[in-house]
Formats: structure tokens, sequence, C-alpha cells
């Protein structure tokens, strides 16, 4: 199998392709990448040279720049997008072309070289805050922030190809994901970095919204096997069945890097911050899968992945994320 992974060279993206070129011999992946802020090729430098991988710097709002990428390929999975919450409820306007238009190019461009799998990577948050039970895939959408309206939109537009067009589009709806080569602005990645060099916390409100974590490479296995065995026209809702409260992350989290809770700060909480996600996941365990890694073993290893890489997200953390992201912290 051909397949062009958009926005390859961010989080879970990068994941995936390294996923797919291990775990499937015969298969090739062209990854398509804007390398915005959160884009970054050190995070498949072990795979630049396996000739069953290829880079392609390009746009997926580019039509142009989309049907040349896309031109022969069996199957694309759609990773590209503004994802950080803060970011959108600061200024939301990239978030609707990237999330919303950039998906639009893309749909249209396999409907045209008729491709004959598109799989499109959503979010838990599209179903807003669940006080009770799990989301399940039918269940309505009710988006609290500007990213996840835009992932909302997004989901409907792919939905509205399959019924419209028959392009033969599956959408993945995944809970929170946690693991290496995480952009360190999100909140493990973040506290990691932040208790390895005896930095603050920045914990918002109480500490008690409820976040459901799944470990990335479990993400990874559940989106290569609804791209191979999923039904067309179908969302797949993909959780770690495991939920925790951000305190008690937080403390975990500490606890692992071998620092004090003093380091814990509480912050004004997120406008329209949602308490709490969960998915029902039945249909992904249905197709046979289940995640393979416990959430205190994944915490463990991605901690040590940390430790291990500040080579990796020093340079990150400095210049512009340091200019962007303390500011919005020591703005509340």
């Amino acid at each position: 199998m051909k397949i062009l992974v958009t926005g390859g060279a961010g989080f879970i993206g990068s994941n995936f392709v390294r996923h797919v070129l291990t775990a499937h011999a015969d298969d090739a992946v062209i990854n398509f990448d804007k390398l915005t802020y959160a884009g970054n090729l050190e995070n498949l430098r072990d795979v630049e040279t396996d000739p069953r991988y290829r880079f392609v710097r390009g746009d997926i709002g580019d039509r142009a720049q989309v049907l040349e990428a896309m031109e022969g390929v069996d199957a694309v999975v759609h990773f590209a997008a503004e994802t950080h919450v803060d970011r959108s409820n600061a200024g939301a306007a990239e978030f609707l072309s990237t999330n919303v238009t950039g998906t639009f190019t893309l749909l249209e461009a396999a409907r045209e070289l008729k491709v004959a799998r598109f799989v499109a990577i959503g979010t838990d948050e599209v179903y807003g805050s669940i006080a009770k039970g799990a989301a399940r895939e039918l269940d309505p959408l009710n988006p609290s922030n500007p990213y996840s309206a835009s992932k909302a939109a997004a989901d409907l537009l792919a939905r509205a190809y399959w019924t419209t067009h028959r392009l033969p589009v599956i959408v993945t709806r995944s809970s929170n994901n946690f693991g290496p080569y995480q952009y360190p602005e999100k909140v493990i990645p973040l506290f990691i970095t932040n208790a390895i060099e005896d930095k603050p916390l920045p914990l918002y409100g109480d500490g008690k919204n409820v976040r459901d974590w799944l470990y990335v490479l479990d993400n990874c296995a559940a989106i290569d096997l609804v791209l191979r065995k999923g039904k067309e026209g179908e969302i797949y809702n993909i959780g770690g069945s495991h939920e925790v409260e951000n305190i008690v992350l937080t403390r975990q989290v500490l606890h692992l890097v071998g620092k004090p809770e003093t380091l814990i700060t509480p912050v004004v909480d997120r406008p329209g911050h949602d308490r709490r996600y969960a998915l029902d996941s039945g249909k992904a365990h249905g197709l046979g899968w289940k995640p393979t890694h416990t959430f205190p073993k994944a915490l463990e290893a991605t901690v040590s992945w940390y430790k291990e890489h500040e080579a990796w997200w020093k340079p990150i953390k400095s210049g512009a994320f340091r200019t962007y992201y303390e500011k919005q912290y020591q703005s509340r």
C-alpha cells in the first residue's frame, strides 16, 4: 500500500509513519507536511534513509501541491491540523484555514484522483464535556472552543463527502494522546520538561478536569487497523480507557521525574475549559483493537524518553516557544 500521510512530521503523524514502516514491509509512505512550528523532521531522522519513505514539504490548503503529492497513492491518512486549544482561543483564523479549508482541499483532491481510502484523524473534544458515561460515535457534537469546533467541522465535511460523493472516508476520534516526540506545549511533555528544569508546572483551575489518556503507539495501531479493516463511511472512537484528574496526573509526573509537589503552580482556568472527556471505543474493539500499553508503564516510558532526549526538546522550548507560551502563563 502507498500511503500519503499529512502532518507526518508532527507528534502522532511521525509515530504513525514509523509504525507503518515497521509493521508493513511492503508499504510506502509519503510524508506531506508544511513544517509549521510543531512539525519537526528530527522526529523521523531514523527513517529518512528508508527507500519506502519520502518527505514532501507542502501545504494542505494548496490544491496544486496536494494533487501532485496525492497522485498514485492508495490511501490518505490525514493528521495535519492546528491542535492547541490556547492558541485557538487567542486566534482562530489559522485553525479554520488549516482544519476546515485544508481538509476540504484534501477531500476534493482525493475525489478527483479516486483515492481508495481516506482516513480523517479527529479528536474526542468534538463531543464537548461529558458529565456521565462515555461518548459514542453518533452522539451530538458539542465543541467548546475554536479548535474543537474546527475539528467538528472537518469531521462533518469528511462525512458529507462519503454521503454525497461516496468518497471512501473513515473518521477516527481519539482521546488525549501522549508519548515521544510530542511538542512541549501540551500538558504531559510541558510538565515533564518543566519538572526536569525545576520550573513551575502551571495547573489550570482546581486541577480536577478529567482526561482519558491514550499512549500514542496504541493510537497508531488503532488507526492502522481502521485504515485496513474499517468500514467506509464510519466513525471509530479510539480511547485509552484510563481517566485521570489533571492534579493526579501532575503529581504522577513529578513523582516519576523525582521533583517536589511545590512546583505545582495553580493558574487561572482556561476559558470554556471542558470538565471531562470520555469515549466508548466498542466499535474499535470490535475490529480487534485494544490498548496494549498500561497507563503507568506508558507514562514512565514517556518520562524516560524526555529525560533521555533533552537535545530534542530543549531547542524547542527556547526562542519562539518561550516567547509565546511563557507569556500566556505570565498573563494569567
